[in-house]
C-alpha cells in the first residue's frame, strides 16, 4: 500500500488508528502464541531424545535376543512361533490441541502380552524365543511413543514458523505502512488547514 493511494480524510485518519490498534493486538497474541509453541516444542524435544534413545536400545536389544532365538530355536520354528499370534494390537489415532494446533494422540491396544496371550505352546520354544517376543512388544511400545511425538514436534515447527512469519509480517511491513499513511494524512490535513488559513485571511483582507 502506498501514501498515494490513500485519502486525506479525517474518516480515513481515525480508520487508520483502528487498524493500528487491532494488528497491534493482534501482533501481541501471536508473540505469545509463538512464544507459547516454542515453550511446548523445547518440552516435548527432550522427551524426545529419551524416546528416541530408549528406541535404539529397544531394536539393538529386539535384534540381539532374535539372533540368539534363531541360532538355539532355528529360524523356522521362531517364524512358526511369530504366526501364531492370534491378535495384533490395534492402533486409534485421535488427536488434542496444543495452543490451536491439532497434534496427534496415539493410542493402542496392549502390546506387551503373557505367553498364554501369545498364542504358542510353551512346548517346542525355548525361553531365547520368549525373551525375543518381550524385547519386540517393547520395540513396538517404544515405536509407537516416538511416532506421536516426533509427528507432535513436526506440526508445532510447522505452526511456530507460520506463526513468526505472521508476526515479522504485521511488526516490519503492515503496521510500519499504516503509520506511515496515517503521518501523510495528519501532514496532508495540517497543510489544507494552513491553505484553509491563509485563503481565510486573504478574502477578509
Amino acid at each position: 500500500m502506498g501514501v498515494k493511494d490513500v485519502k486525506p480524510t479525517r474518516s480515513e485518519l481515525i480508520e487508520f488508528k483502528r487498524k493500528i490498534k487491532l494488528s497491534q493486538s493482534g501482533h501481541k497474541l501471536l508473540k505469545m502464541k509463538r512464544d507459547g509453541l516454542i515453550l511446548e516444542f523445547f518440552e516435548i524435544l527432550s522427551k524426545a531424545k529419551d524416546v528416541r534413545t530408549e528406541l535404539d536400545a529397544a531394536y539393538e536389544d529386539a535384534s540381539r535376543k532374535i539372533g540368539i532365538a534363531n541360532a538355539v530355536d532355528g529360524t523356522i520354528t521362531v517364524k512358526s512361533t511369530a504366526f501364531a499370534l492370534k491378535s495384533k494390537p490395534e492402533i486409534e489415532l485421535e488427536s488434542r490441541n496444543i495452543m490451536g494446533v491439532v497434534v496427534p494422540k496415539i493410542e493402542s491396544s496392549s502390546v506387551k502380552k503373557s505367553i498364554n496371550e501369545r498364542g504358542y505352546g510353551i512346548l517346542g520354544t525355548s525361553s531365547y524365543t520368549d525373551e525375543a517376543a518381550d524385547s519386540y512388544e517393547n520395540l513396538v511400545e517404544k515405536i509407537i511413543l516416538a511416532a506421536e511425538i516426533e509427528t507432535t514436534m513436526k506440526k508445532l515447527l510447522d505452526d511456530i514458523e507460520k506463526t513468526k512469519r505472521r508476526v515479522n509480517a504485521l511488526e516490519f511491513k503492515v503496521i510500519p505502512e499504516y503509520q506511515e499513511a496515517m503521518s501523510f494524512i495528519r501532514l496532508r490535513l495540517e497543510e489544507m488547514e494552513r491553505e484553509n488559513t491563509f485563503r481565510l485571511k486573504r478574502i477578509k483582507g
